[in-house]
């Protein structure tokens, strides 16, 4: 039966944000990118360990976090660089400007659910360049059912955004630390064979095979 950490308040790593048993920051590696990354969370998303708005924070240190509350307002001045432009990532956006240089690019994720997320985007729309990026495939975010064809989490429109910049180092490594975070949660809730079904396509399995075997094995053997 898959279990909650967070209905059954059980500990959790403070950085990771998973119990200790499943542990991962021996293999989190922090990351630079030239990109600027803000990301404006719901304050209800704040509360979830599963949230990759938490885990771009932790392996993209020079990311700016903002927790999004209706009644504290924010304005432009409080999270936009004054020497960078504002793109706003968002599925009815304009096509990504070619040629952008991304040392004066600052991307701003919207982080909650779609609900949540149109809320959000009614109050940022004017303090930026929405941008559309093609996204297309499969969400691997397993840890929520998506809401439609074609939806991704916020780590995974990162992901696609700096593959569009041409970043393929920054690129590898956030996915590596992305499906990492998606797998040691599956194995975090009981859901064994979905996390090893995870691990078919991933890249995880070879990057880190003692923390995948630590994780797999079963203290009853």
């Amino acid at each position: 039966m898959a279990r909650s950490v967070v209905l059954n308040h059980s500990p959790r790593c403070a950085r990771c944000q998973l119990p200790p048993r499943w542990c991962i920051c021996a293999a989190q590696r922090d990351l630079a990118c030239p990109l600027g990354v803000t990301v404006l969370q719901h304050f209800m998303e704040s509360y979830r360990p599963s949230s990759t708005g938490h885990l771009i924070k932790r392996v993209l240190p020079a990311t700016t976090l903002y927790v999004y509350r209706k009644e504290r307002p924010l304005t432009r001045a409080d999270l936009a660089s004054p020497d960078k432009e504002l793109w706003i990532l968002h599925p009815n956006g304009e096509p990504m400007p070619a040629n952008a240089d991304v040392s004066r690019v600052q991307t701003l994720l919207i982080d909650g659910t779609w609900v949540q997320a149109t809320e959000m985007m009614r109050t940022v729309a004017p303090w930026g360049r929405r941008v559309s990026l093609p996204m297309t495939g499969e969400s691997r975010y397993w840890l929520r059912a998506q809401s439609g064809p074609g939806r991704f989490s916020t780590v995974e429109a990162l992901l696609f955004l700096v593959d569009a910049l041409g970043l393929a180092e920054a690129q590898a490594q956030l996915r590596l630390q992305f499906e990492l975070h998606v797998f040691a949660s599956l194995c975090a809730r009981g859901q064994k064979q979905d996390a090893l079904d995870y691990l078919v396509a991933s890249p995880v399995r070879a990057a880190f095979p003692e923390l995948v075997a630590r994780l797999t094995h079963s203290r009853r053997e």
